[in-house]
């Protein structure tokens, strides 16, 4: 039994991921008709948008970007080792940018785990004038692998959307595969099938 109130144990918040998502590819419902993009899998569900965001130089996919409850939720699948997870190394690189960037940060413990709520600057407009931008961190270690959600829109501060995009992360399945890759290595991403294309 661990007691959640005690700040050096980060394993409670993802003690029953298996139960409540992300799943690991062993764990999901094989019947659910899932949008395979190679390392995730995706629920579709009424009004959500996918978008995949492209790395300009190589053409690869580097993120998956979803658009639900008036909010945004980019996801990335990361390798990771069978006996370590990412998260809490992944949180303090992410606090060190920010930071770097001019930006604040806090960490807080949110329904997914340990997240990190972000104040970071954008420019903003054909003025160049400066704004700032709210975006919530997630992150979830899964059998060796890492799945990194950053939650933008109206996700960061109303509860009622914030709880329909942790859904939405909840529900993703990751697809590691058997292949060796070193930890922190992005878990191929690729496009949708699309139906009736046979």
């Amino acid at each position: 039994m661990t007691d959640p109130t005690s700040a050096g144990d980060l394993v409670p918040a993802s003690g029953d991921r298996a139960q409540v998502g992300p799943f690991d590819e062993s764990e999901a419902n094989p019947v659910r008709p899932y949008i395979d993009l190679g390392g995730i899998k995706i629920l579709p569900r009424e009004g959500l948008n996918l978008r995949l965001e492209v790395e300009e130089q190589t053409k690869r996919i580097v993120a998956v970007g979803l658009d639900y409850a008036d909010s945004t939720l980019q996801v990335q699948p990361f390798a990771a080792s069978r006996s370590q997870g990412l998260w809490e190394e992944t949180r303090e690189q992410i606090r060190t940018q920010i930071r770097q960037q001019g930006g604040r940060v806090e960490e807080r413990e949110g329904p997914l785990g340990p997240e990190l709520l972000a104040e970071v600057p954008v420019v903003a407009g054909a003025d160049g004038a400066a704004g700032k931008r709210l975006a919530r961190f997630v992150g979830v270690d899964g059998p060796r692998w890492f799945l990194r959600g950053v939650i933008g829109g109206a996700a960061t501060a109303d509860v009622d959307a914030a709880a329909k995009v942790e859904d939405l992360f909840r529900s993703i399945v990751v697809v590691r595969g058997g292949t060796p890759m070193p930890p922190r290595d992005l878990i191929p991403l690729r496009m949708p099938a699309t139906p009736g294309s046979a």
